[in-house]
């Protein structure tokens, strides 16, 4: 189910016993940070539980939500955030009325999501039966005894099987939000809303979640300023050697260093950012495809389509289409004639 996009979308935020509170304040921060230029909020979320009843967290409080489980019945998106406990976790069952109202709402077309062992209350209802899920890496073996019928991934950050959604925990929670924003409107707003909420804007769903390394070094420090170095450059090439001579490192060092503080190869790291400018591009301007792909240093028409298949499984056209507003005011830079892919 998506809505008009001139219209608002309706969020309910399910909190059961047990629920981890940074899971359950994330859809709220990030889906009120999406607004349009004019400031015009998209989203309204609202918490709701099992009969409006105060649940417990696991940071030591209770949360007192202002909604029962009615508000599913009307919501665009249902959103379980992780629980810390309970039955989901240690018994594979959830309460017959949650198992129900998730149900209905999936079946009446409300695209239903996860955030970390949330997705234990999915599978729970029955809703994860034979598709692919994503939960935190530390809750695998569990998880995998509890609902054999799921196709677990524990590497990914999150996963998106169209109408069912999940991630990891924590960070990844706040991932998956802003790239149903993405999806809904466009990665413009989903930008604006990284930058009220402070976080970086993408981070690529199959990236690994869990990354075994010391404590990061410090913002201006380790492979940082390359990359920022790297992104104001994306219509050039840049090659490995020069970006490890811009961090002052060997080849070798400068490749250990960056995967331990991003998880990918700088090679990847670089792909990403080109694809994700491109993804920008297209949104919000009128540009050819062959200059899109100049422009984010994918070199050629043929290229970009490559890429952009590979990432989201859709040709520039296509995607054009998909997130082009109606009556958006559209740039175009000198020297570029605009075109269809």
């Amino acid at each position: 189910m998506r809505k008009n996009r001139a219209m608002t979308h309706a969020v309910a935020v399910l909190a059961l016993d047990h629920v981890i509170a940074f899971d359950l304040g994330v859809p709220t921060q990030v889906f009120h940070a999406a607004r349009d230029a004019d400031d015009t909020r998209r989203y309204a979320v609202t918490i709701c539980s099992e009969g409006g009843r105060p649940v417990r967290s696991t940071a030591g409080f209770a949360v007192l939500p202002d909604h029962d489980l009615t508000a599913l019945s009307t919501a665009d998106t249902v959103i379980v955030p992780g629980v810390g406990g309970g039955s989901p976790v240690t018994e594979g069952t959830v309460s017959a009325a949650v198992a129900e109202a998730l149900r209905a709402a999936h079946a009446r077309g409300a695209r239903v999501v996860s955030i970390c062992t949330g997705a234990s209350v999915l599978a729970a209802a029955g809703l994860l039966d034979d598709r692919p899920a994503a939960s935190h890496w530390a809750w695998a073996r569990r998880l995998r005894a509890l609902y054999p019928r799921v196709r677990w991934d524990f590497e990914v950050l999150f996963m998106d099987d169209g109408d069912v959604l999940s991630s990891a925990g924590v960070g990844a929670g706040i991932d998956l939000c802003l790239h149903l924003i993405r999806s809904d409107h466009g990665s413009e707003m989903a930008n604006r809303a990284a930058r009220r909420c402070v976080v970086p804007p993408w981070r690529d769903g199959g990236q690994a979640q869990y990354i075994e390394r010391p404590v990061p070094a410090a913002a201006g420090s380790g492979t940082e300023p390359t990359r920022a170095w790297a992104l104001d450059r994306l219509a050039e090439p840049v090659t490995l050697e020069e970006m490890a001579a811009h961090a002052q490192m060997s080849v070798r060092t400068f490749t250990r260093r960056f995967r331990a503080e991003t998880g990918l190869s700088p090679a990847r790291w670089l792909l990403q950012q080109r694809v994700a400018h491109a993804r920008l591009l297209l949104e919000s301007t009128d540009l050819a495809v062959d200059a899109v792909a100049r422009r984010c240093g994918l070199g050629s028409a043929s290229a970009l389509r490559q890429h952009l298949h590979a990432a989201i499984g859709v040709a520039p056209s296509a995607y054009r289409k998909t997130f082009r507003r109606s009556g958006a005011a559209a740039a175009t830079g000198p020297g570029d004639a605009a075109g269809a892919a």
